[in-house]
């Protein structure tokens, strides 16, 4: 039998069927990552609804118990890539969830999620933990107890409900003085993180433990954050604040306190002197301590005769530098926001924080606050400051 020839058109039109007919539905790839989001779907909705059965049948990983002290308002995963081998998976996803009453928005974590398939080709959860290079979030650490203050959440993982009832009143005193001090309208409320040690603490901000050593606690937050926007959260060393007395607590709890009340106004054009200095400036404000007992290293630079020559730079606040240098920064920072307090006035401090903040970018943003707001210039302001310490620290 003679062959059959086909013209250049009519194999065109083979091709294109034959891609059509390819098209025509889910690839294994899509049908994999559509049952695992289904998946993670139910696992989401057991999160939020409190059941522990329905989340036991969707796998693995996190133990529910762990999770069920938490009071979250919502709950979903993202998957965003899926690499599969045969009857395991690993998934990476983004975790959205919030806490009820605090978050206006809910908290992104990237995790990966490693996945087996039964017999009967149903998906379960093996593992799940923080993707590479994301942090970790409280209950990977252990089970979490949580203690209500009267303005402040506390959320623990190996603590006491003693300590952690010391946080939430550390927090709820902390919060009418930032108040007072701020004064402008905030959310008046601070989520505190307690984790069991400073391992815990820099794994719940993704950093060597190195990073924080000595540090009592930071606050993690967005700066210039719109108003619907995660809470921040105060973050606890416990290693260190151990070593602090009661007062030293107090003005820690204040000043980690302030940095969320002035989140919204705190912005790339402000330096660290000034955020770190208010947050200082509004913890001492009302603790009866002297400028020489709350600045011992300026204290010392200027009985030796070393005044600083500048306000510090950003790069002086790095917690892996040198301790004493730090302090000085701290201290610096703290001194010229009081400095301020003192001859202009809290007003005019306050008014100043926000001018600096209302700037798009950090340059000029402190030379145009200081020209509307005080009526000098930095260096005039500087020459000022240094006064300042000879006649308060000398």
């Amino acid at each position: 039998m003679a062959g059959r020839r086909w013209g250049s058109g009519a194999v065109a039109l083979m091709l294109l069927l034959a891609a059509l007919m390819g098209c025509g539905g889910p690839s294994a790839a899509d049908r994999a990552t559509a049952d695992v989001q289904r998946l993670l779907d139910r696992r989401a909705a057991a999160v939020v609804d409190r059941d522990e059965r329905a989340y036991q049948r969707t796998g693995a990983g996190t133990d529910f118990g762990r999770l069920r002290a938490v009071p979250v308002a919502d709950w979903s995963y993202r998957v965003t890539a899926l690499r599969r081998s045969g009857d395991t998976a690993t998934a990476d996803a983004e975790l959205r969830y919030s806490v009820a009453g605090y978050d206006r928005a809910p908290v992104t974590a990237g995790r990966t999620l490693r996945l087996s398939r039964d017999a009967d080709g149903r998906w379960s959860v093996v593992d799940d933990r923080p993707a590479k290079k994301s942090a970790q979030q409280l209950w990977d650490q252990g089970a979490v107890r949580i203690v209500r203050g009267t303005h402040s959440l506390v959320l623990g993982v190996g603590q006491s409900d003693r300590s952690l009832r010391g946080f939430a009143e550390l927090a709820d005193r902390a919060v009418p003085a930032v108040s007072d001090a701020w004064g402008a309208r905030w959310s008046g409320r601070v989520v505190v993180l307690v984790p069991k040690s400073l391992e815990g603490m820099a794994g719940l901000l993704g950093s060597p433990a190195s990073s924080y050593r000595g540090i009592a606690a930071v606050t993690t937050g967005e700066t210039g954050a719109p108003a619907r926007a995660p809470a921040d959260r105060i973050i606890v060393n416990p290693d260190a604040f151990a070593l602090l007395g009661s007062l030293g607590e107090q003005v820690v709890a204040t000043h980690e306190t302030t940095h969320v009340a002035t989140r919204a106004r705190t912005t790339a054009a402000t330096p660290l002197w000034l955020s770190e200095g208010f947050a200082d400036w509004v913890g001492y404000r009302s603790v009866g301590r002297t400028p020489a007992e709350a600045a011992p290293e300026l204290t010392r630079a200027v009985d030796q005769d070393r005044l600083p020559p500048a306000l510090p730079a950003d790069e002086d606040f790095g917690f892996t530098g040198d301790a004493s240098r730090l302090a000085r920064a701290y201290e610096s920072g703290w001194t010229a926001c009081r400095m301020i307090a003192d001859r202009w006035g809290e007003a005019r401090l306050r008014a100043f924080y926000r001018a600096v903040g209302e700037h798009d970018e950090r340059a000029g943003a402190v030379e145009d606050a200081m020209r509307e707001v005080l009526g000098t210039t930095p260096e005039a302001f500087t020459e000022q400051w240094r006064g300042y310490l000879r006649s308060q620290l000398g």
